[in-house]
């Protein structure tokens, strides 16, 4: 009985550390790690330790034999990597930098307070005699992970759990609720600490630059993500359920999440999930029973994850459907496909929209309808969305790339709902250098650089807002250890100036400029009010989605 790694892998590379065997890949320093769908456990190296099972943050290893039904598929998943990638020993990993004593106390500002910013801190601490100041301008911490994963996928939440011994530690201060260029310049910052950490994420969401994009029923589906996760920055918004049918533009993770959303029976939301409360009243009252997702290129070009394309088919009451027409390759896929080195991630999307091809449908079932091959071309609708152009595509392979072009082919798709879920985009800071095409903030191995290439002194990134939208939660860790590396460095090399002021005199400045600011205390005291609303309702947790419930919430213990 060998151990198996299933859907819920979020690549946080914990469990390869702990491996006593070294049969988990791919590793976070080998070329693959990046683009990695998931990790692996090679069944015949494997010595049924259980190891990854206690290293894991989410629950995603089983044993073989106690694998649930649902996640059966995924013994063969962890052996087919293996039978393309041959467990190889890896090269003897290099010792990181660990400052000494007598340097004295490092201190970072890290901005935001999200995944990649916890990874940075953890790894902070653990190098150094770091003192740390986290700064949010939300009254919570954990960024994507309180408002844009998933409500149904809690194992993935829970990694909350992980990083909250980090805002525990006395080292770290934490002051939520405070946004910089706003309440504390970013000036002030650097001269408060010997560098200041950029790890914001990226908030934005690509355009699709069509006619009738900006039509009332038109929406990013990063919005449509935080209303129903409870951010408070959307709480109020409003999405027309009314019709039949929606439309979402895209076919990656966000989009497969927006669909179970939308089409998963209300009753499991509210019982198995942390769905805002106001996103669950509009759902039981939606009429939606049909979610196209268009996507422009081919099934084995689409951007989704094998394992979450595969998870749909489990979903209860609803039927996912895939064309027989879609699957009929074009030469430079079939070619890809067909080839011996292709990678089994490329098969498993494949094989899995076979089978989807084929199912018959249920009547009364909603329905996830995949459509490649396909763009936009307008939004169209008399004052509010009513249809979708569309252009049918074709792939041509044009320098070393097979690309979608446009055919004579079009098609009206009717829908009273478009939702585009074509990528978060990362939005400049104040005082910093950005670059509007890649939506990044420019860097070197963390580092960042000018317009002239040159570092900008004691200014680092991490996360999306590093190397852009791309890769899951865990991936942040391997990032935060990159950039960690080359603040140390500069430390020790004494690159990095002393800071003018201490904790004390921050937090006075704060609380005199931001009044509402939510420490520590603050946040405890609104996990504890939603944890106990939760309880009440028979859910894991009830989310106060206004900022004024929020902050009042933040308060209660000042006022008992």
């Amino acid at each position: 009985m060998a151990y198996v790694i299933t859907q819920r892998c979020c690549n946080d590379a914990s469990c390869v550390a702990d491996c006593p065997v070294d049969c988990i890949r791919p590793r976070p320093d080998e070329p693959g790690f990046a683009s990695a769908e998931m990790l692996y456990i090679d069944p015949d190296t494997c010595i049924d330790c259980g190891a990854c099972v206690d290293a894991c943050p989410v629950d995603a290893v089983f044993a073989e034999d106690d694998l649930p039904d649902v996640l059966t598929g995924f013994a063969d998943i962890n052996a087919a990597y293996f039978r393309r990638h041959p467990l190889l020993p890896a090269a003897d990993p290099v010792a990181p930098l660990r400052l000494p004593k007598n340097l004295g106390p490092l201190r970072v500002a890290i901005v935001g307070a999200g995944p990649a910013a916890c990874y940075a801190a953890e790894e902070l601490l653990r190098r150094s005699a770091a003192e740390i100041e986290i700064f949010d301008r939300l009254p919570t911490p954990w960024g994507l992970l309180r408002s844009g994963v998933a409500p149904d996928h809690r194992s993935t939440k829970a990694m909350t759990t992980r990083f909250e011994p980090v805002l525990d530690r006395e080292a770290v201060g934490l002051h939520l609720n405070v946004e910089v260029g706003v309440h504390i310049s970013h000036d002030e910052l650097l001269a408060d600490h010997h560098a200041v950490l950029y790890a914001v994420g990226a908030s934005g969401d690509r355009a699709l630059d069509i006619p009738g994009e900006d039509l009332p029923g038109s929406h990013s589906a990063t919005e449509f993500v935080a209303w129903y996760n409870g951010h408070p920055d959307y709480a109020d918004r409003v999405f027309d359920l009314s019709g039949p049918r929606a439309v979402i533009i895209g076919n990656g993770n966000v989009a497969l999440d927006v669909a179970r959303v939308l089409t998963m029976p209300p009753d499991l939301l509210e019982g198995r999930t942390d769905i805002a409360e106001h996103a669950l009243t509009a759902l039981r009252a939606s009429r939606v029973t049909e979610v196209v997702l268009i996507g422009r290129r081919g099934p084995l070009q689409a951007a989704y994850t094998g394992p979450e394309f595969l998870a749909l088919g489990h979903l209860d009451g609803v039927d996912v459907v895939v064309e027989s027409t879609d699957l009929d390759l074009d030469p430079g896929s079939r070619a890809l496909l067909d080839d011996p080195a292709a990678e089994p991630s490329l098969r498993l999307k494949y094989s899995v929209a076979q089978q989807y091809s084929t199912s018959a449908g249920t009547p009364g079932h909603r329905r996830i309808v995949f459509r490649y091959l396909a763009s936009p071309t307008a939004l169209t609708g008399d004052g509010k969305v009513e249809s979708v152009e569309l252009v049918h595509n074709e792939l041509t392979a044009r320098d070393g790339r097979l690309r979608a072009e446009p055919t004579d082919r079009t098609e009206t798709l009717t829908a009273g709902l478009v939702l585009r879920a074509v990528g978060y985009r990362g939005t400049a800071q104040p005082g910093l250098p950005f670059d509007p095409a890649r939506g990044v903030i420019p860097n070197e191995h963390g580092r960042v650089v000018g317009s002239d290439g040159a570092p900008v002194d004691r200014v680092y990134v991490t996360g999306w807002i590093k190397r852009g939208p791309q890769g899951v939660i865990g991936t942040n860790r391997v990032d935060a250890q990159e950039t960690v590396e080359a603040i140390l460095s500069d430390f020790a090399a004494g690159r990095l100036a002393s800071p003018s002021g201490d904790r004390a005199a921050l937090t006075e400045l704060l609380d005199r400029r931001q009044p509402d600011r939510v420490g520590r205390d603050g946040w405890a005291a609104i996990d504890r009010a939603e944890l106990a609303a939760g309880a009440a309702a028979g859910r894991p947790r009830v989310k106060l989605a206004t900022r004024a419930a929020l902050l009042a919430a933040a308060c209660a213990p000042q006022q008992s």
